[in-house]
């Protein structure tokens, strides 16, 4: 009877320490696989948050995304930007009125999940008058770079990158933002990716 007993208790501990252990190594393999991801980009982990109005700065995004193994946010303007809205010809339309009002700040929906676990930021937008558009200035002003490296990228028809960049990083205050890229709007993958291979 007692050794019947003894027997089971046995097979009972060992199934347990089976399982504890195969609980650890999935665990340790977890671990193992999100480092060996920050090892593969050497940026930690990244993030890559795009506005884009026409989805040529998307195009670049998710290219960045794919290739840095980062995540993705767009910001979506909580009005958004109708095609009439985006006609820097008339000057009536909604980019005209807003550019003429630097202090302007659109709202956006959503936001990023997790902000501090980034180490890496890539910012990306179209070039309106050779800047950001005020949205963008609202998402950064809204977030602390602090221990992040920031990188931004922007695209455009004809107009230079300019000091874009430089000026978000003013608005930031705080953050190590690098010197930005500005591709054409018709940028091809090969081009992103060779440029992401000299960062």
């Amino acid at each position: 009877m007692w050794k019947k007993i003894m027997t089971g208790l046995l097979t009972v501990m060992a199934l347990v320490t089976l399982t504890a252990c195969g609980s650890t190594g999935n665990s340790a393999q977890k671990e193992e696989s999100g480092a060996a991801q920050q090892a593969a980009t050497g940026q930690g982990k990244v993030l890559v948050v795009y506005f884009s109005a026409s989805g040529n700065t998307k195009r670049v995004a998710e290219t960045i995304a794919d290739k840095q193994k980062g995540t993705l946010f767009e910001i979506k303007p909580s009005q958004p930007y109708t095609d009439d809205d985006l006609n820097y010809r008339n000057d009536n339309s909604r980019v005209v009125k807003e550019h003429a009002q630097p202090q302007l700040r659109p709202a956006y929906d959503g936001d990023v999940a997790d902000w501090d676990s980034y180490d890496t930021v890539y910012i990306g937008y179209p070039l309106w008058w050779q800047q950001a558009p005020h949205v963008v200035y609202t998402f950064v002003e809204n977030h602390n770079f602090e221990g992040k490296k920031v990188i931004p990228f922007c695209t455009s028809v004809s107009s230079p990158l300019g000091n874009s960049g430089e000026n978000l990083a003013k608005a930031a205050g705080t953050g190590d933002w690098q010197t930005g890229v500005r591709f054409s709007g018709g940028v091809s993958q090969n081009e992103v990716l060779n440029w992401l291979k000299k960062l």
